[in-house]
């Protein structure tokens, strides 16, 4: 019985991971329709989708694995930097890589 609810609560935090992503990637494509400081283009939008997928499942693999705990916290919270640091770089260039949006 515990393996059916286990299955049936990632099946649900897949699918608020890919709701989340989906959200979060409309907010750029509803800007363009008003203004013109927003001009994402396929790539972008391609370019954060992985991103964030590879964000959510990271940390659902790690929800899975590891159960409580400190270094669970940690994990997390090491995950959602990258994240950032990466985003910011891709947009801004704060470290000042080819990769950077500026």
């Amino acid at each position: 019985m515990k393996n059916k609810e286990t299955f049936s609560a990632g099946k649900l935090r897949i699918t608020i991971i890919l709701s989340v992503i989906a959200s979060i990637l409309a907010i750029p494509l509803i800007a363009m329709q008003f203004t013109n400081e927003v001009a994402w283009n396929l790539s972008d939008f391609i370019t954060a989708g992985i991103l964030l997928l590879s964000t959510g499942l990271a940390i659902e693999l790690v929800i899975r694995n590891l159960k409580t705990g400190t270094l669970r916290t940690v994990v997390l919270i090491v995950i959602l930097l990258a994240l950032f640091l990466i985003w910011a770089e891709l947009a801004v260039g704060i470290f000042g890589t080819p990769f950077a949006g500026s």
